[in-house]
């Protein structure tokens, strides 16, 4: 009972903390934003994204309130026809370049590779580059939305989070964890006030960044090989002397980041070791999940059908409020709560899985992911 009683604490603590952060903390980019009066580079890296680049790129040629917008576009050794769509969907636009990216030299992953190119080649006279992932869809006023936060926040990087967009059951179970985890377990003001790198996170579907800072960081070339690039980015910027702020971008862009079940599941396999570090880390985190979210719901059941009421009380407890952080958080970034927030302790519990399968496929060397190994 005593440890069921801890475990009720610290989740009941878990959980005040996702409400303050979602309700006081987080930083939502206004819905009618003033005109940007600077020059605007968005950056879009493509590899075999044929399938899914017209939405995107239709976005971006929509923005409003940018009079100075440029948008790059990248095709890295796409086979799929990927720069075909571009020029299709782009059709005459002064506003659209669309270069050729080379291989990646050695030392260098594919994703920092293509968004280093890209802010390389930009023009020069863009003061805030503004990345975009293929699998992002942006409201007409998003552009200028972030750039405004960006500048009205002072800081060198602004991270947006999109609004995941889920289907399957793969998604709704894990897509939501994006939010919960940061909303739950990092401490937004100390994050963006304190210089620690280790305080530091991104996403990369979405990011903008002020050009300035982001040469002094080094931009991606300074994240060269690593997996989460974003992550490393903001973390480098930081440890140039940068400002980090994470913000609700659910209302300024949508995003769906995998179309199945294996493609989830290789996605989140070829990054989750990248993002716990040493395994030991790794298994300690993920036991403490397990113990938080997952076994209290098992306990309650078997406490009830045992006859120890009073353990499956406590129990049960521990279970909702971990339920009620999931409600929060989703209800904070515009995602999706009822009834996906009642399987929250089998998310934790396949998020668990995958982070164990991603140490498993590292140390065998089989990772990989468009084409080429992530080493």
């Amino acid at each position: 009972m005593i440890l069921l009683l801890a475990v009720l604490a610290g989740v009941a603590a878990l959980t005040a903390h996702t409400l303050v952060n979602a309700g006081r903390w987080l930083r939502r980019p206004a819905g009618t934003p003033a005109t940007v009066t600077e020059p605007v580079a968005v950056l879009l890296p493509l590899r075999d994204e044929a399938a899914r680049v017209t939405p995107c790129l239709r976005a971006l040629l929509a923005q409003r309130d940018v009079p100075e917008l440029q948008i790059v576009v990248l095709d890295d050794g796409s086979t799929d026809g990927t720069r075909e769509v571009v020029r299709t969907v782009a059709g005459d636009d002064s506003r659209v370049t669309l270069l050729d990216g080379g291989a990646p030299p050695p030392g260098w992953l594919g994703k920092p590779h293509a968004c280093w190119q890209l802010a390389t080649r930009a023009d020069p006279a863009a003061t805030v580059l503004v990345f975009v992932d293929a699998d992002v869809v942006l409201a007409p006023h998003a552009v200028a939305a972030a750039v405004g936060e960006l500048r009205a926040a002072r800081v060198t990087l602004l991270s947006p989070y999109p609004r995941i967009l889920v289907t399957t059951v793969a998604d709704r179970l894990v897509q939501p964890l994006l939010q919960w985890l940061w909303l739950t377990f990092l401490p937004l003001p100390a994050m963006e006030r304190s210089a620690r790198p280790s305080l530091a996170a991104a996403g990369g579907q979405f990011l903008v960044v002020d050009r300035v800072g982001y040469n002094a960081a080094g931009g991606h070339a300074a994240v060269s090989d690593r997996v989460l690039e974003d992550v490393e980015l903001a973390r480098a910027v930081k440890r140039s002397g940068g400002q980090v702020a994470l913000a609700d971008g659910s209302q300024l862009a949508t995003c769906r980041m995998y179309d199945d079940w294996p493609q989830l599941r290789d996605g989140y396999s070829k990054s989750l070791w990248a993002s716990f570090g040493h395994p030991s880390a790794a298994a300690t985190v993920v036991a403490l999940l397990l113990l938080l979210y997952t076994v209290p719901a098992l306990v309650a059941v078997a406490a009830l059908v045992g006859g120890a009421p009073g353990a499956a009380a406590v129990a049960a407890a521990a279970y909702l409020l971990g339920v009620a952080g999931r409600v929060v958080s989703a209800r904070a970034t515009s995602g999706r709560w009822w009834p996906d927030a009642l399987g929250h302790p089998a998310s934790v519990a396949v998020l668990g899985w995958l982070t164990l399968r991603s140490y498993h496929l590292r140390k065998r060397r089989r990772l990989s992911w468009r084409g080429r190994p992530v080493v």
